[in-house]
């Protein structure tokens, strides 16, 4: 067997007889690699409900000047004018009705649309779970309701769900790969303008979301859409749709990036507590490491010793931190809302994965001084030391 390998009984007997010291380090590595994960899953949400990609070809229409969807309002009839724009493919009123306009990691939004246009505003990806849209059809206070609202709700097929002063029937639940359509509940559009104590009896909508034909004209069919109602009482705001979340969820947005910071101070954590156990260990075995030089052991061994139980601190630490932050993200399903826009927290694992490599990674680097310290170490200065 190589002795590379071989001693690699050795340092996990060397982590285990210093079980306090190694014990503390391991939970403060946790610590810091669950908060260095939990922020890049944050990262991960914003990033993929933001950032635009060349095929997307969807456009949001709101009232200009207007942010939050209580204060959004647009006459019905605008969708006919936008439908004839040319580039224009289809078009979906909707009513936006949101428990909390604020930021907020608990916001029931309810999206109305009309039965024609369902199909098109949850996409051909998406898959209704134990229910259909004939099932939806049948009953006016229907609602399609998101994986990850029902997750966080409890809610089951066939509950009676209120929110935001209205009940509706949970006739399915939505499973889909864009986390807006996850975190709402989809409802008639009639229903919810009768049932919203703002907008009247019909005919306003909050916003309409509009599908062009090329992606590449989808800046170009956005200002058409503007120019058409620039002088008309209800002037418009159009923007792509990862664009107007992004404008939408500004102040999260922020947050997350301030939150960066505290990543990389994770990540300084952990060097500093590995580095901080390693030269604590080695001070304790110096004239371990003089008797087995005198033994036949060579400086590089010894300091591949010393790396590896950098390494395996490291490993053992991010891994139950990293692990930690992706069972509890995965298990609470959280979004982060406001104005009506979700940014829903990511469960990706290769998230984890990552957050464990780089504590591995930091673990040997933290491990470099002291493991060069003790391959150069003289063998009688080892002896002689207390």
């Amino acid at each position: 067997m190589s002795p590379w390998i071989a001693v690699v009984p050795t340092v996990i007997r060397h982590i285990v007889r210093s079980p306090v010291r190694c014990g503390l380090t391991v939970v403060g590595i946790a610590v810091a690699m669950f908060l260095f994960t939990s922020v890049e899953a944050m990262r991960q949400g914003v990033h993929e409900a933001t950032v635009a990609r060349a095929e997307d070809a969807t456009l949001v229409v709101y009232r200009e000047n207007r942010f939050c969807p209580f204060s959004s309002r647009l006459p019905q009839f605008y969708g006919d004018r936008i439908e004839r724009i040319d580039g224009v493919r289809s078009v979906v009123p909707m009513q936006v009705l949101v428990s909390n306009c604020r930021a907020s990691l608990d916001v029931v939004t309810f999206r109305g649309v009309p039965a024609e246009g369902l199909r098109d505003s949850i996409g051909a990806d998406s898959e209704i779970v134990g229910g259909s849209i004939e099932d939806w059809s049948r009953r006016s206070d229907a609602a399609l309701v998101g994986e990850a609202l029902a997750a966080r709700r409890g809610i089951r097929i066939g509950d009676r769900f209120s929110a935001a002063g209205i009940t509706v029937f949970v006739a399915g639940i939505l499973r889909s790969d864009r986390a807006q359509d996850r975190n709402v509940a989809w409802v008639g559009l009639p229903f919810l303008q009768e049932s919203m104590r703002r907008g009247g009896s019909g005919g306003i909508v909050t916003q309409f979301s509009v599908t062009v034909d090329d992606p590449a004209r989808i800046e170009e069919i956005a200002e058409a859409i503007d120019a058409a109602f620039e002088h008309d009482e209800h002037p418009t705001s159009t923007w792509p749709e990862k664009a107007f979340t992004g404008r939408a969820a500004r102040d999260v947005v922020a947050l997350v990036g301030f939150a960066g910071w505290v990543g990389r101070g994770a990540l300084v954590a952990v060097l500093a507590l590995v580095a901080n156990a390693i030269v604590l260990a080695m001070r304790d075995r110096v004239r371990d490491h003089a008797v087995l030089r005198t033994l036949g052991w060579s400086g590089p061994l010894l300091a591949w010793m010393v790396l590896l139980e950098g390494a395996v601190l490291g490993l053992i630490g991010g891994a139950l931190g990293a692990g930690l932050a992706a069972g509890v993200a995965g298990w609470g399903r959280f979004s982060m809302a406001m104005e009506g826009v979700n940014i829903e927290i990511a469960t990706d694992p290769r998230i984890a994965a990552i957050g464990t490599v780089i504590a591995v990674g930091l673990g040997l680097v933290a491990g470099a001084v002291p493991a060069l310290r003790a391959a150069t170490g003289g063998i009688v200065t080892g002896l002689r030391a207390a």
